[in-house]
């Protein structure tokens, strides 16, 4: 008798890839899945190309390529893109991109006629490439998700941030402050985190001419004699968390605490933090933070935990939403 079909029970392997920009944070991750990244051939050509090329075969593997989008940010992304192409031409099963920072996410929309929607062409080309799923920590906005045409894993550090707050500072009275209206329900949720705390924002006035530069400042809502928690997705050039931290004292804070998630940290970030007179700034790893980057206040916190159990639920086909809420 032939048969018409060949039945075998499929198995699952988990890969982890990690590009050049942020080894420790693969390795961090790795250590908590107990994986060890797949080894790989990458190099330069003498005109900038980049090549990738795997030293072991990927054929069926559940791949999950991790990157940074840290400076020098377009090698960073095409160095992502590139390994995701090797990936797909290889025959990996599924391709899962994890970026703990979205580059180009701040270019999520047009403010006037003739701009790229450059967060949109981020997913469209990581589409192209091969990408199957995007994993990703705090975007800019919410509506970057709907960007990218497959399932988004859109994790929160808040969670590690704020845990860290109420451990360290919780016999402190804490109001949760956004830098500018447009955070107010990102700082709701920080909020509700620590236990309902009071709320308060700055109001800023921009010159939309002028990138990086706030016109005016003032703090709306009850700070007086209070330890303010000033939150914000990510610290670029430091201006405005700045500007805001030394509005927030003038309005008589007793302290203030910037927790953010990614320390971009341009320019003149480092001593503008450092000097600005908040009593601690909290980051988390999502981006390198170089030796000489680091000041006496500076906290940095690990999202690996974070990212290898996001990773670990969707190589089960588990709940990834449950790492939020409590809820599958």
């Amino acid at each position: 008798m032939t048969v018409s079909a060949m039945s075998a029970t499929p198995k699952k392997s988990l890969k982890l890839f990690s590009g050049s920009s942020h080894p420790e944070l693969a390795e961090e991750v790795a250590k908590q899945l107990d994986v060890t990244v797949t080894p790989q051939s990458a190099y330069k050509f003498a005109n900038g190309e980049i090549f990738v090329r795997y030293d072991e075969s990927v054929r069926g593997c559940d791949a999950f390529v991790i990157q940074s989008h840290c400076t020098p940010l377009n090698d960073a992304i095409m160095e992502q893109l590139i390994m995701v192409d090797a990936l797909k031409r290889a025959s990996a099963k599924r391709i899962t991109v994890v970026m703990p920072f979205y580059g180009y996410a701040r270019q999520d929309k047009k403010h006037k006629g003739r701009e790229p929607i450059s967060a949109r062409l981020m997913a469209d080309l990581f589409k192209t490439a091969g990408a199957d799923r995007i994993m990703t920590v705090d975007l800019h906005t919410d509506q970057i998700q709907g960007f990218f045409d497959g399932p988004v894993d859109h994790l929160l550090a808040q969670t590690v941030l704020s845990d860290y707050i109420r451990q360290t500072y919780s016999d402190e009275k804490i109001t949760v402050v956004s830098p500018d209206s447009g955070r107010v329900r990102v700082a709701e949720k920080w909020a509700d985190n620590l236990g309902g705390t009071p709320l308060a924002f700055i109001h800023k006035t921009r010159d939309p001419t002028k990138p990086n530069q706030v016109v005016a400042n003032r703090v709306v809502g009850d700070v007086e004699g209070r330890l303010c928690v000033l939150v914000d997705d990510m610290i670029d050039t430091g201006g405005t968390i700045t500007k805001a931290t030394e509005q927030l004292l003038e309005s008589g804070a007793k302290d203030v605490i910037i927790a953010a998630t990614h320390g971009v940290l341009s320019g003149p970030a480092v001593e503008r933090l450092s000097s600005c007179g908040a009593k601690e700034v909290v980051l988390t790893n999502t981006l390198p933070i170089p030796d000489d980057h680091h000041f006496d206040t500076l906290r940095v916190l690990s999202i690996a935990p974070l990212v290898a159990e996001a990773i670990h639920q969707v190589f089960e086909d588990g709940s990834v939403t449950s790492l939020f809420d409590g809820h599958a």
